[in-house]
């Protein structure tokens, strides 16, 4: 029998229990089978098992929203993919850390030759979020200043690079020494080591006192007052995340009235409604890739049933680049 890890009660890593399971007789008529080979890890996953976020079935429940792998079964429906094709998703419904699994086939995307499994499996989502962060929500620009939290993380390393390749001077917040040198090294044009310098000082000092026009946070409660007292007037607040809490009452009008500020919550699956949507976000990162333009940076990979030490890991927020889990 195929093998999968499950949240078994909220909290936090140690609820993640490895076990058997069983597949459904028959694969329904619009979803596809797949042979999972890699399995990226996201900070979303720490929220649905700790509760931050609510699951959408009773537990226990299977997380995870990443995965690639080869097709090995199709419904009676399917038209895009057939038997062999490699194929990813970055998407719900959760359920991605096991073996094999059945999905839909409108969600799924083809992987392109040039790529593996593993460097699809550790961009998807985090390079897809960069693409409506970058491209769609805000469209940065050539010579522009923006501030991004985290740049040495998962998503903060995409967005360095992303962000050299149009020529926009990125300002990233980061823990160490060693990770802002990693930082620059993917094209972040200056680093803030949030341990030892105060943010908003540091982005006027950058800035000539004018502010970002845009700061891109996925940290939350930590980092929200230094991201507002570093935007420039009309300046955008976008809170795509909250890896060190959730951000908590807010004045309205003491935050955002006296530099007419704009807020913004965000979500990659209000950025891919549908399967337009989704295969054009997934071809700009692709075409990013193909170019050098976007290189996966895998810090490590683990065994499924590692999973409780991965999310450790992850919670630290010690760790540079994306981990992956392999069935």
């Amino acid at each position: 029998m195929p093998k999968h890890v499950i949240i078994s009660k909220l909290g936090g890593p140690e609820v993640l229990k490895y076990q058997e399971y069983s597949l459904p007789d028959e694969i329904k008529v619009n979803e596809v089978r797949i042979k999972q080979s890699s399995i990226g890890l996201n900070y979303i996953d720490t929220y649905h098992r700790s509760g931050i976020y609510p699951l959408p079935s009773d537990l226990p429940v299977c997380p995870g929203m990443e995965a690639a792998g080869e097709v090995i079964g199709i419904g009676s429906e399917v038209v895009n993919f057939k038997i062999g094709d490699r194929v990813a998703y970055a998407t719900p419904p959760i359920g991605a850390y096991c073996e094999i699994r059945d999905f839909p086939e409108e969600k799924l995307i083809s992987i392109p030759e040039f790529l593996t499994n593993d460097e699809v499996a550790s961009v998807l989502l985090q390079g897809m979020t960069v693409e409506y962060l970058f491209e769609r929500l805000h469209k940065i620009k050539k010579d522009d200043f923006i501030l991004f939290h985290a740049a040495a993380g998962g998503v903060g390393l995409i967005a360095c690079q992303w962000a050299r390749s149009v020529g926009c001077k990125m300002i990233g917040t980061v823990s160490t020494k060693e990770k802002a040198e990693l930082a620059m090294e993917n094209g972040c044009e200056f680093t803030i080591n949030y341990k030892e310098e105060i943010i908003s000082e540091k982005v006027m000092e950058i800035t000539k006192n004018k502010g970002v026009p845009v700061v891109y946070d996925g940290v939350g409660k930590d980092t929200f007052d230094e991201s507002i007292k570093s935007l420039s007037t009309r300046g955008l607040m976008v809170s795509f995340g909250q890896s060190s809490g959730m951000v908590e009452k807010i004045d309205m009008h003491k935050t955002f009235n006296p530099k007419s500020l704009f807020y913004t919550r965000p979500s990659l699956m209000g950025y891919t409604l549908n399967r337009e949507e989704l295969i054009h976000c997934s071809n700009k990162l692709f075409e990013k890739m193909k170019n050098k333009e976007v290189r996966p940076n895998i810090y490590k990979k683990l065994k499924l049933e590692e999973a409780e030490e991965a999310h450790i890991i992850l919670q630290s927020r010690q760790s540079s680049g994306s981990i992956i889990l392999e069935p």
